[in-house]
């Protein structure tokens, strides 16, 4: 690479991010937010880096989309064998982090991960695309497997299942993340950027203070 990456940089532009017009409750924060970058951000507003720990300890993030958000948490669907499933079978704490770069925006939650009901899977399964779910049911998620092989299936299983309901598959399904930390963060020219932090105290209230940049 002859470009000097270290010169590539961008001054923030956006509104302040104030203690008296953010909202006491994180959650209802993050839905105005989220609301605003669907209405933004053209590609993948619900688009988020997860972030897991293996059994050694070792961290690992990948993108992932946000399917829903209610009193449960923050949820999203994968292959239960895949590595963050496995992941999450050793280790339950986990963050994810979204970033809205047409709001000069970022908001990170952190708390622990839990399996949705087997009739939350289902449903939302059953409201993917065909070509989804063929995909879910035939991939082994995360294992080695060569492209081939891979495609052989999914036709395989197309031709069989045209007419058909595919089923959910017993090893996909969905996640919850119940946070206990979350941060808003809004840049700001000259790297004075806000951030709202919002803990959850032992009471179970949350409690809200601001950090530096």
């Amino acid at each position: 690479m002859n470009r000097d990456i270290s010169s590539i940089r961008r001054d923030y532009q956006f509104k302040d991010l104030l203690e008296e017009e953010s909202n006491l409750d994180p959650l209802a924060f993050f839905d105005n937010w989220l609301k605003e970058a669907i209405e933004a951000c053209p590609n993948d507003p619900t688009a988020m880096v997860f972030s897991s720990v293996d059994s050694a300890g070792a961290p690992h993030s990948r993108i992932v989309l946000l399917k829903q958000r209610d009193d449960q948490g923050f949820s999203f669907f994968t292959n239960y064998d895949s590595d963050k499933g496995q992941n999450l079978a050793s280790n339950n704490k986990a963050c994810m982090n979204f970033f809205w770069s047409e709001l000069s925006r970022q908001i990170r939650i952190e708390g622990e991960v839990v399996k949705v009901s087997r009739e939350t899977s289902a449903t939302y399964f059953d409201s993917r695309p065909q070509g989804s779910k063929l995909a879910a049911s035939v991939s082994p998620q995360s294992h080695i497997i060569e492209r081939d092989d891979l495609h052989q299936r999914f036709n395989q299983l197309e031709q069989t299942t045209q007419d058909n309901k595919v089923p959910c598959p017993d090893n996909w399904g969905g996640y919850v993340l119940k946070a206990n930390y979350i941060e808003f963060w809004q840049g700001r020219p000259s790297r004075l950027h806000d951030r709202l932090c919002y803990q959850l105290d032992d009471k179970g209230q949350w409690v809200r203070h601001r950090k530096a940049p």
